[in-house]
């Protein structure tokens, strides 16, 4: 007999959330992680995470979205720590842009609650912000923001609860099947066995799944922190919505409410403008004219935001070339489970994400619709982003 059930290489967001739903369901599982618990080496880190159901990336992910909600509500019951606050949210731009007529589309499609705010009333509700008159919003009272770092912590500790063996610096450094079925994992301290495997590798998804014919960017991404100037209380979460911005001649920012007090600012960063970079050459250090081109993009958008400059937090993005998730069995091995390529939009599915992948280690299928995540049944990119736009229209 193997000497796990499923063994889980990568505990960070997605692979937390496994273990948990696998040692929930009684599972005798492993799960190896490269650096401490709760790290901050890769990209579930930072204080906050954007969560949001009018989703312009494709209304495919509603469903997604909508049991996402429910299971982050009952593992903040069940862990007693605070994971999700609802602020509301606002998604701004030119009505054409894909941040708004996506998010519509979805709205639209799903039933779900939203409000369009024209510039006026946009300015009239968040008096912070400083939309053009050609941008729109759509507000999403429902939206918020998810702590990644208690989100891991809270998985991992219920699933130890539940009888996981969680080994903290130990990574998985090969895998193969194994004489009779299942697979064998090596690590640096040894071997061990399975019925199968799931693969959570964040940006080391280049190496770990260089055989499933997707290509992998990791991008180095820069979040900020800045205090406000003049009132801080304008800029408090149960007054300033989380929000997505497209400026018709910039990137896309986003950003969140002064969720921890005076000395905490407002997280504020560019959304998809990283630099290629690998786990072992990612620089750390936030330069100046980092810091002066983030400011001046905050400042086109919320005029008092970029009051004094606090820190800056590097993480890395993981993207696929379409910017679709990855979650599926290994084309090529059934006893092997994949989830990689989030970044930019991912950790809101944390724990869905984490019961899928319980469901496909154990059952091989799911109920859940993800037939857009699996590596050979992808649409381009570029027709993605078509039907996105066609069905907001």
């Amino acid at each position: 007999m193997p000497g796990y059930d499923v063994i889980v290489a990568g505990l960070g967001g997605m692979g937390s959330a496994a273990v948990h739903h696998l040692a929930a369901r009684g599972h005798r599982v492993l799960g190896l992680e490269r650096f401490g618990p709760g790290h901050d080496r890769g990209a579930s880190h930072g204080g906050s995470r954007i969560t949001r159901q009018s989703y312009f990336e494709g209304a495919e992910y509603v469903p997604l979205l909508l049991r996402a909600y429910e299971l982050y509500d009952r593992l903040a019951a069940d862990s007693g720590r605070d994971v999700i606050t609802l602020t509301g949210g606002v998604m701004v731009g030119r009505p054409e842009s894909r941040t708004v007529s996506g998010a519509l589309a979805s709205a639209r499609q799903w039933g779900l609650e939203h409000e369009m705010l024209d510039a006026a009333e946009l300015r009239r509700r968040f008096p912070t912000m400083a939309p053009t008159p050609d941008e729109v919003a759509l507000y999403e009272a429902k939206a918020g923001f998810v702590r990644p770092e208690r989100t891991v912590l809270a998985q991992l500790d219920l699933a130890t609860k539940h009888g996981a063996d969680l080994r903290f610096h130990e990574p998985m450094e090969s895998w193969e099947p194994a004489a009779g079925g299942g697979v064998r994992v090596r690590t640096a301290s040894g071997e061990y066995t399975a019925g199968q495997l799931v693969i959570t590798p964040g940006p080391w998804a280049p190496r770990l799944l260089a055989d499933l014919g997707v290509r992998f960017r990791i991008e180095r991404q820069v979040q900020h922190w800045f205090r406000p100037r003049g009132d801080l209380d304008a800029f408090l979460p149960d007054r300033h919505p989380i929000y997505i911005w497209e400026p018709a001649e910039g990137s896309q920012m986003y950003g969140f409410p002064a969720i921890d007090g005076p000395d905490g600012g407002a997280k504020i960063a560019f959304f998809r403008r990283g630099t290629e970079t690998t786990p072992e050459a990612l620089d750390t250090s936030v330069h100046p004219a980092e810091i002066d081109e983030m400011a001046r993009g905050a400042g086109r958008i919320l005029p008092d935001l970029p009051g004094e400059w606090l820190r800056g937090e590097p993480c890395m993005y993981s993207t696929t070339p379409d910017e679709h998730f990855v979650i599926s069995r290994h084309p090529a091995h059934e006893a092997v489970t994949v989830a990689c390529g989030f970044s930019g939009h991912g950790f809101k599915f944390v724990p869905v994400v984490g019961e899928i992948l319980a469901d496909l280690a154990t059952t091989g299928t799911t109920a859940h619709p993800i037939d857009l995540f699996h590596p050979q049944l992808r649409l381009p990119a570029a027709e993605n982003r078509r039907k996105t736009v066609v069905e907001a229209e």
